[in-house]
């Protein structure tokens, strides 16, 4: 029998162009998985069908021209969809919901980085106040270290393909946010092994989880 909870447990992971999430939000899945829990990994953009194709518009090498305020909106557009078909079902549910990127990415990439500023970005994401996590995995890997780990990937995307300045402006934008709500927000050393890193991420669920 699945372990569940009476309003579930949404949970994000943050982090700048090659810091780990995706490689971490799978071996905590697995480790929780292991132990009974009913655990939805899924991502932003992203995570169903519609959400998935403004995804691809958002990240094509094809739309560098793309405007600060359409890339926000677009964002939006795809998290309200990705909440009300997927992550409020699965809270309801009494789900453990391990997302990549939510709310803090709009505010650090758009509202900081792209300088639309947080209050506009909060504005066209009011409904995802509702919703906020209970905790928020900021993986800390500066960004020389994370653009090394994805050069010789070979789907970069529009992001990954920014300037270093940019990537070093999500990056301060991270920590002065992770400083700004450090009740939510939990920086974790991403230089590790993502084994390493993986069990400092499962451990701080379980104790959420007791």
């Amino acid at each position: 029998m699945k372990k569940i909870f009476k309003n579930g447990l949404f949970i994000t992971f943050e982090g700048g162009e090659g810091s780990g999430k995706t490689s971490v939000i799978k071996v905590v899945g697995e480790k929780l998985k292991n132990e009974g829990y009913d655990v939805i990994l899924t991502r932003e953009p992203g995570g169903i069908t519609i959400a998935e194709q403004i995804r691809d518009i958002i990240l094509s090498i094809d739309n560098e021209e793309m405007e600060p305020e359409t890339e926000a909106l677009l964002f939006a557009a795809s998290r309200i969809e990705h909440l009300k078909k997927k992550v409020i079902p699965a809270l309801s549910n009494g789900s453990i919901v391990l997302c990549d990127r939510y709310l803090d990415s709009s505010l650090v990439y758009q509202g900081q980085t792209r300088g639309l500023g947080i209050d506009n970005v909060l504005k066209a994401n009011c409904f995802a106040l509702n919703y906020l996590p209970k905790r928020t995995y900021f993986l800390d890997v500066v960004p020389s270290v994370g653009l090394s780990r994805i050069k010789n990937r070979g789907d970069l995307n529009r992001l990954d393909l920014e300037k270093n300045n940019f990537h070093e402006k999500v990056y301060n934008a991270y920590l002065d946010l992770a400083d700004k709500f450090s009740e939510r927000i939990k920086k974790i050393d991403g230089n590790k092994e993502i084994e390493l890193v993986a069990n400092d991420v499962y451990l701080d669920i379980k104790g959420l989880l007791k």
